[in-house]
């Protein structure tokens, strides 16, 4: 099973204030194709901006539209859309979850939910800051 950081997800009331910001301060690009890859009938529909800061190994930032009810329209117990969070991409999801449970670690499951073809877990850390770990299925 491999593991590799992927993105950060910082969640703001003003995506297009934020996504300037970016854009005109750190000179972050547009992601290609992500938009169009969106799943907004799963329970979370709001505006997002893909960047990336272009680099060969491409790190993204997801600049979400904070949603306080994801957990009530999803019935999950993390929100990953309340304050953001940091995401890792993996290639065997069921063998991470089995290491989240072999640990004692607790997750929610959201299963395909946001984004086409993404399966998406996402729990806490130590310190409260929420971690997605996610498969991308072809």
């Amino acid at each position: 099973m491999q593991i590799k950081f992927h993105h950060v997800n910082l969640c703001t009331r003003d995506v297009p204030g934020l996504d300037t910001f970016y854009r005109d301060v750190l000179d972050m690009k547009t992601e290609p194709g992500l938009a169009t890859n969106r799943d907004k009938e799963q329970g979370y529909s709001g505006n997002v901006a893909f960047l990336t800061d272009g680099s060969k190994e491409a790190t993204q930032f997801h600049l979400a539209e904070q949603d306080l009810k994801i957990g009530f329209k999803t019935g999950q117990a993390v929100n990953p859309l309340e304050k953001g969070h940091l995401a890792f991409r993996t290639d065997d999801i069921a063998a991470f979850k089995k290491r989240l449970d072999d640990k004692g670690i607790p997750y929610s499951d959201f299963g395909a939910w946001a984004m086409k073809g993404w399966e998406q877990v996402f729990f806490y850390d130590p310190a409260g800051n929420i971690i997605e770990v996610h498969q991308v299925h072809e």
